[in-house]
């Protein structure tokens, strides 16, 4: 994605892609459509071996980034992903591992977060609600102190890899403010509801909390200080999405292209129609512009940039209507064949159609780039 890569993510992205090709190929994934948990759990221990997992935790807990930039460095191997629709919770598991390197006490630090690094554990992050709004002030969860104890009370939706994963981290109201508590789903009181969605294999759920009573160690970071880091794990969340879909547009209009040059109509390849050449074109600028608001989005959050806010929106409205439709017209380009269950297209499309849906929709991510314009205007 990036414009120059240097030679170890460059050594990063080729070896991440040859493993995706062998161990994951598109055949493997249409295998695990009908699979519980989406994913290998010894496939991907092995992807956490190639510092899959651990590029966004600091040296002294165990990972390393490769050009200092860790985020950067994160969403090469998100951008591979896109392009082979690969399984795995790589992004939920990403985020808490980031998170728990930055505000984890010392015990969630040597207890949880090595079992994330090596990938015997799973954890997901849970935000969103039922009703279905992907903002901090959206959250009605509450987390409560009561003696030593935190009790969470509440339900979540949408969360990624519940039924693999071990431990939620769940982002929560308290009466000093947003609170994370990382909660084991085997606690008492804790009732996960498994699901699927369109995409072939990933696997989302809704979670209830009914007085899960949980030791005050189990906070992330302080009570009622969360609020920055939820911000925090927003965007980085939105630029791995972003990278995957990318990777999922960039691989689709390649295949489509070759699919175009070997089509033929009166005679002659369909990819030398002119209409057909002008759409092509579109789909690449729409193409090169998700590239550079991604890479641009990356740098952000790794340089902790003033207007980050503003550039994670940017990106997920660009990026989620672009890569859509791109998959969308590309599904037209291949006509009737496209829309066959033996052709791979359907597999892109599923996962461009979830990416666009969850962390917001480019809809939800303009109207929050609207109000942000509103409030420099009055404080201009």
């Amino acid at each position: 994605m990036q414009v120059e890569l240097s030679e170890a993510q460059e050594l990063f992205r080729s070896s991440s892609r040859r493993f995706l090709e062998a161990e994951a190929p598109l055949t493997v994934v249409r295998e695990l459509y009908d699979s519980r948990e989406g994913f290998d759990r010894a496939w991907w221990r092995r992807a956490a071996e190639l510092g899959w997992t651990s590029v966004l935790v600091p040296d002294r807990l165990g990972g390393g980034t490769l050009s200092g930039r860790p985020v950067a460095d994160a969403v090469i191997v998100a951008e591979e992903m896109g392009r082979l629709v690969a399984p795995g919770p790589f992004l939920p598991v990403n985020v808490v591992a980031a998170t728990l390197a930055a505000e984890g006490s010392d015990e969630q630090q040597s207890s949880v977060l090595p079992g994330l690094i090596s990938g015997e554990l799973v954890a997901t992050w849970a935000l969103c609600e039922p009703h279905g709004r992907w903002d901090v002030d959206a959250v009605r969860t509450t987390a409560t102190a009561s003696g030593g104890d935190i009790v969470v009370e509440g339900a979540k939706a949408y969360v990624e890899a519940l039924g693999a994963a071990e431990q939620v981290l769940v982002s929560a109201r308290s009466a000093a403010g947003l609170t994370q508590v990382l909660v084991p789903l085997d606690a008492p009181g804790v009732h996960a509801t498994l699901g699927r969605s369109l995409d072939a294999t990933r696997r989302f759920g809704s979670v209830r909390f009914e007085g899960v009573r949980l030791p005050r160690s189990a906070v992330v970071g302080n009570v009622g200080e969360a609020a920055d880091r939820i911000a925090q794990q927003l965007r980085l969340a939105l630029a791995l999405q972003c990278a995957e879909l990318v990777g999922v547009a960039d691989r689709t209009l390649e295949f489509t292209i070759e699919y175009g040059l070997e089509r033929l109509a009166f005679g002659r390849p369909i990819m030398s129609f002119q209409a057909l050449k002008h759409r092509i074109a579109d789909m690449t600028v729409h193409l090169e512009g998700s590239k550079a608001v991604t890479d641009a989005l990356a740098d952000a959050i790794d340089g902790d940039a003033a207007d980050v806010e503003r550039f994670s929106s940017v990106t997920k409205a660009y990026v989620g209507t672009h890569a859509l439709d791109t998959v969308d017209d590309c599904v037209q380009i291949t006509g009737g064949m496209g829309v066959t269950w033996e052709h791979d297209i359907h597999l892109y499309n599923r996962r461009a159609v979830v990416d666009r849906a969850i962390f917001g929709t480019p809809e939800e991510h303009k109207h929050h780039l609207l109000s942000l314009l509103s409030t420099s205007e009055e404080t201009a």
